[in-house]
């Protein structure tokens, strides 16, 4: 979406992770790490999903709207960011992975889901974005994460400002078709997953 978004045509290489592609030696030569996603622009190697949002968006942005250089603005896409990655996605990690593993729910874990949920619909109230009053990476990276959520089936519709960001961020979002496309994609992944543990 990030590609779109700045007008950079991404040569996207899929790695099954199940199947342990990103295990493979021709993997770990570019990302010892071994972490997805990775961008490979010529000679630069940059890992971690946020990490790449920021560099797209000031190596090839048309200017600095998705990531802003006024520095409270700045400010703001970073508490986004780094909320996604320690509340919201970190939630995702701690409730489903284990199930991955054919281990139960836990119920704690699930309140960690619904608290990262109420925090963001906090962050939502009476806004369109996540930060500020337009399209920035950090709407980017959540709509990343809470469609994950939303191939998990969690119900998203209980946090009214989430919702209705999440149907307008769907609209505006460049490449969101070929988000949906691997959402769709993951759903056929997890089906079995999800239908054991009802």
């Amino acid at each position: 979406m990030a590609g779109k978004a700045v007008g950079v045509e991404l040569n996207k290489k899929l790695l099954n992770t199940f199947a342990g592609d990103h295990l493979k030696p021709e993997f770990l030569r570019i990302n010892p790490q071994h972490t997805v996603p990775t961008i490979v622009d010529h000679d630069f190697v940059l890992t971690e999903s946020r990490a790449i949002l920021i560099y797209l968006a000031e190596m090839y942005g048309q200017d600095d709207s998705l990531y802003p250089k006024i520095p409270k603005e700045k400010a703001l896409v970073n508490h986004r960011l780094y909320f996604d990655i320690s509340t919201l996605n970190h939630s995702f990690m701690e409730y489903y992975a284990p199930q991955f593993n054919s281990k139960p729910a836990d119920p704690v874990a699930f309140q960690k889901v619904e608290s990262a949920f109420a925090l963001l619909d906090t962050f939502l109230t009476g806004q369109e974005y996540v930060a500020g009053d337009h399209l920035t990476v950090a709407d980017i990276a959540i709509l990343a994460s809470v469609s994950t959520f939303d191939v998990m089936q969690f119900d998203i519709g209980k946090y009214k400002n989430v919702s209705k960001w999440y149907a307008n961020a769907q609209k505006v979002t460049p490449g969101w078709d070929e988000n949906l496309d691997g959402m769709n994609k993951m759903k056929e992944i997890v089906a079995p997953l999800l239908k054991a543990n009802k």
